[in-house]
């Protein structure tokens, strides 16, 4: 059977977002949900590497507790994994503006992120995508950006993430739902020509295919050179970003062809 937040991936990719859906994710969950009625923001205390290595867990459970532990999950990179249509042990026991039942009320979003020093600053690619995602969700249910709350706002106390402000969080997040935010900074198409005079390159992502594909594959050593962006380019383009400090988005824009030029 198919739970009722089937509409979350529209919802999502109406917002220019990107979203990877999750096998098995329409009839995934503890019950169906009850009227929604916001948002709680957590964060995995996953693992250090990798986009959404805490994917699985989040789908299974842990010994101690269920699964699905979310209805969303968010990597690094901005990608929203939609996990669970029905409910999901998310919450636990709180109070936020009254509603206390944040399982069968609150879409739950899990962000890629350890909790702790060694995971911050949160790349900006994934701060953008938590804010407009969140502001997509409630505009879709109606519900103004007071509804979106951190795990830590709920139970205060018990919890302690996320681990950023959330009234911060709240009023970029109104502010997309009034229309005064400004537009998110869209990647370059051609990188600027070189001070020689030289032609740009074309920012490259996932779906590309072509010569420049090729050569990107053949400078990260990949097997087959196909001039294919597929999931394994990005993925190998995703590992050398995050291994020099660079935003781990998979997509190869300026500074990106940059490193990639070094290597």
């Amino acid at each position: 059977m198919a739970y009722s937040l089937t509409w979350l991936p529209a919802v999502l990719e109406e917002a220019d977002l990107k979203v990877a859906e999750v096998p098995g994710w329409q009839g995934r969950g503890r019950a169906d949900m009850g009227e929604v009625r916001g948002a709680m923001v957590h964060h995995t205390v996953g693992p250090r590497q990798g986009n959404m290595p805490s994917l699985n867990t989040l789908v299974r459970g842990r010994a101690n507790l269920a699964g699905p532990l979310a209805n969303l999950g968010l990597g690094r990179d901005g990608t929203w994994y939609v996990i669970a249509a029905g409910r999901a042990n998310h919450a636990g026991a709180g109070n936020w503006r009254g509603e206390t039942d944040g399982n069968a009320h609150f879409i739950g979003i899990e962000a890629e992120n350890t909790g702790g020093p060694d995971d911050m600053p949160w790349p900006p690619v994934q701060i953008d995508a938590l804010r407009r995602g969140a502001a997509a969700l409630l505009r879709h249910t109606e519900l103004s950006a007071d509804w979106c709350m951190g795990h830590k706002e709920y139970a205060p106390g018990r919890k302690i993430d996320p681990l950023f402000d959330m009234a911060s969080m709240r009023r970029e997040i109104d502010a997309i739902l009034v229309g005064t935010a400004p537009a998110p900074v869209l990647i370059p198409a051609v990188e600027p020509a070189a001070a020689d005079g030289a032609a740009g390159r074309p920012t490259l992502r996932r779906g590309q295919a072509g010569s420049f594909v090729q050569t990107l594959q053949h400078r990260l050593q990949l097997h087959p050179t196909d001039g294919i962006f597929g999931a394994g380019t990005e993925a190998a383009v995703r590992a050398v970003q995050r291994e020099h400090g660079l935003v781990p988005d998979g997509i190869v824009g300026p500074k990106t062809w940059v490193l990639i030029d070094q290597l």
